[in-house]
């Protein structure tokens, strides 16, 4: 059995253009997904965030119009309390990268708020894709890539493929007009080659050892992806 990290926001809001909190977190089904394919498979997972705090799920997620009606919204509040791991998060600071087989980012709005500028974290996901062990990234997680610098001032990930919220999507959700910055726009702004599918749809990207998702509905075919690199 292999360890799985999970590398997850510990903020609670998104702060929009005119300091306005907007309640968020992680989004529930691109955690549970990933977590279940992955354990599924015999893997282990560790949940890490920074300063090891408990992530706080964004309520959003939870509702019957996120998941496809109320018995889904029950589905996913289930699984959220049979996953004893975000109860128990590490810090980033303490993680070891050699003892994980794979990298994992599942997102909700509040990567936007820490992962985007956490040193820990950029830190981690430099030594991860030099490293060559599957990194996933899916929805607004891919925000943590503008936190990999490298030493000479450039973002690892430029010139990688790869895929996130659009901003398409963030218009169609009714927060782009509010943001302080929109993801799409600082990914290719720091040379991420971003190619993006249709609003909603699932779309995966895979460059090298890089797999990410655009959106919640991508997370299912990145958790496959890693999987079969993990394989």
């Amino acid at each position: 059995m292999s360890k799985i990290l999970f590398v997850m926001t510990g903020a609670d809001h998104w702060t929009l253009a005119d300091g306005t909190e907007h309640p968020s977190g992680y989004w529930a089904e691109e955690a549970v997904t990933p977590y279940e394919a992955f354990t599924a498979a015999g893997h282990q997972v560790v949940v890490a965030t920074p300063g090891g705090v408990v992530p706080t799920v964004d309520r959003g997620s939870l509702s019957p119009e996120a998941n496809g009606g109320p018995e889904g919204a029950a589905r996913i509040e289930r699984a959220l309390a049979a996953m004893p791991e975000l109860r128990q998060p590490i810090g980033l600071d303490e993680v070891k990268l050699d003892e994980y087989a794979a990298v994992f980012y599942p997102g909700g709005h509040g990567p936007m708020e820490d992962l985007s500028a956490d040193p820990d974290s950029g830190r981690l996901l430099v030594d991860a894709l030099a490293s060559g062990r599957p990194l996933g990234v899916v929805c607004h997680g891919s925000a943590a890539l503008l936190a990999a610098v490298t030493a000479d001032g450039t973002n690892a990930f430029a010139g990688y493929r790869a895929t996130s919220f659009s901003n398409t999507e963030e218009t169609l959700a009714g927060l782009a007009e509010r943001a302080a910055w929109l993801l799409e726009t600082r990914l290719v702004e720091a040379g991420v080659d971003v190619r993006n599918g249709e609003p909603w749809a699932p779309h995966v990207v895979v460059d090298r050892n890089l797999v990410t998702g655009q959106n919640p509905a991508s997370s299912a075919p990145v958790a496959a992806e890693l999987l079969g690199k993990l394989a």
